[in-house]
């Protein structure tokens, strides 16, 4: 018995993992730059980490196998969905920058930082998804919309980078202003007809 209250305890203190860190970080000026390397200079916190996300996601599966509690489940789900989808929808964001805005080569992106996260993120989504749908589980569709608005600013900066748009114009900016967000608001509109 005091084996299966030890995913609960490690899902009790896995999502502040990354904030244990945080003292550290607040008192001193490190740039985002600072961060990777302090991270790429000791990558084993953060390696721990994304491999413990997947495995809890494996057992706590086969702890809520034939269970009939679909709330409590659902919750404990929402903890492992937050504690893996937060740093893999950043290092999916901080790819596509990297590759099509700073066009960083294949060969010198951080595995640890850019492709463990996300890997990590996908089979921990898929095991979720074997055992509970999405849709039980509360906050998920905050996460898919976070997702979209974020893929809708990345096209639209691209698209202008890619055009190389220098207008003149006596338009104020807050028309401009208004203008991106009514198209952000058509992109999210059209994206939740689409799926």
């Amino acid at each position: 018995m005091p084996l299966l209250y030890l995913p609960f305890s490690i899902l009790v203190i896995l999502p502040f993992f990354p904030f244990l860190l945080f003292p550290f970080f607040l008192f001193t000026k490190m740039t985002l730059s600072q961060f990777f390397a302090y991270v790429s200079s000791n990558p084993w916190p953060a390696v721990v980490y994304f491999l413990i996300l997947p495995f809890t996601a494996w057992v706590v599966g086969m702890a809520a196998d034939g269970s009939r509690d679909i709330k409590f489940w659902g919750i404990i789900y929402a903890i492992l969905v937050y504690a893996v989808c937060i740093p893999g929808i950043f290092a999916v964001t901080l790819n596509i920058y990297l590759f099509l805005f700073e066009r960083q080569s294949i060969w010198q992106a951080n595995i640890v930082l850019q492709y463990l996260p996300v890997i990590s993120m996908a089979i921990t989504l898929m095991l979720i998804k074997s055992k509970i749908p999405f849709s039980l589980i509360p906050g998920f569709g905050k996460i898919s919309g976070f997702l979209t608005l974020i893929a809708a600013l990345i096209g639209v900066m691209w698209f202008f980078d890619r055009i190389h748009l220098v207008a003149f114009t006596y338009v104020p900016f807050s028309v401009i202003l208004i203008g991106f967000v009514l198209t952000l608001l058509a992109i999210r509109f059209a994206w939740s007809k689409l799926f």
